[in-house]
């Protein structure tokens, strides 16, 4: 049996996946993670995903199996659980950012369903101050390391809204964030700009932890600069963004609309840090729901080990372009 609720908020319909299931070596249990409590187990021997189920919708866990996680974990004092917790690992917000409507707490159960062979749904208990609720539909690959995660908010109010869907991760301190940069183009051959750049009031692009460069821009976690935090987001037309750790490396990909409009000047991707802390975050577009509507956003997940990308330009694009060739065709 099919949650109907959950399935008809995810859009989706009750799989039965009898005809997959003999081939499909996906696998999906119900385990105790330290820390976290219950959580959805996906496995298909190259990596594993920790959904929890006491908090969220949340990913708490993605990394190759038996190897350490990507994400960041970060456990809240117990006594401060009626407070939003940062948790770690993947949420779902909607944008714009404001206070106090984007920090209510998400520390309570969710609703959760195993759909098909490979897929797990989660949603939460309507937010009853902005009469949104959000759910997330987490899909694994039968091999390799990709994850796709289809994130879902419904106006369950009573008057239109409007919202962008942003789905944020935070990962383990100690790598970078890899932006691509637009094709260079020659001024001869165009005059219109390529992208937008939004930057924070508390943005220092002379901060050490940037580099700019013509190929990509990069963001690096450095744990002796806390309660010193940068922020920048841009129009991300390549569609990927990567984090780099210890030779691991860790791609989005993700769509973008020419003709949608995206919050915070156009960006659609955005990267956070202070510290150790580091987020990469992805935003759907700004879109108007009515009452009963909903508004969904897709990220594919993909995981390499041993990426030797050096120092340059020139070997981080010898290293991520065959990778990038392999993940989208």
């Amino acid at each position: 049996m099919y949650d109907s609720a959950l399935t008809a908020l995810l859009g989706v319909a009750a799989l039965s996946g009898a005809a997959v299931a003999a081939t499909n070596p996906v696998t999906i249990e119900k385990v105790e993670y330290p820390n976290y409590g219950s959580c959805y187990k996906l496995t298909n021997g190259s990596v594993d995903v920790l959904v929890t189920l006491d908090v969220g919708p949340r990913i708490i866990f993605y990394g190759f199996s038996g190897e350490e996680n990507n994400l960041a974990e970060i456990v809240p004092k117990k006594n401060e659980l009626d407070k939003w917790q940062p948790w770690g690992g993947h949420r779902l917000w909607h944008a714009p950012e404001v206070k106090p409507r984007s920090y209510i707490p998400d520390n309570v159960p969710t609703t959760s369903e195993v759909i098909g062979n490979s897929t797990v749904g989660v949603a939460s208990p309507l937010e009853e101050q902005t009469h949104i609720q959000k759910a997330m539909m987490i899909s694994l690959a039968r091999e390799g390391s990709r994850v796709t995660i289809t994130h879902t908010l419904k106006n369950k109010g009573l008057w239109p809204i409007e919202l962008a869907v942003w789905g944020l991760t935070i990962v383990k301190g100690g790598g970078t964030t890899i932006i691509p940069q637009e094709p260079f183009i020659s001024h001869d051959e165009k005059l219109l700009p390529a992208r937008s750049l939004a930057l924070w009031n508390f943005t220092d692009m002379s901060d050490p932890r940037f580099t700019f460069g013509k190929r990509y821009i990069r963001l690096r976690t450095d744990s002796n600069l806390t309660n010193n935090p940068q922020k920048l987001g841009v129009a991300n037309r390549q569609g990927w963004a990567g984090y780099l750790r210890e030779k691991n490396l860790f791609i989005k990909t993700f769509s973008y609309d020419e003709c949608a409009k995206y919050p915070d000047f156009g960006c659609n991707f955005e990267t956070y840090t202070d510290g150790d802390f580091m987020e990469i975050e992805t935003l759907g577009p700004l879109t108007r729901l009515d009452p009963g509507d909903t508004a969904t956003h897709v990220e594919h997940w993909h995981l390499f080990k041993d990426v030797d990308v050096q120092d340059s330009e020139e070997s981080l694009s010898k290293a991520i372009n065959p990778l990038l060739k392999k993940i989208t065709n």
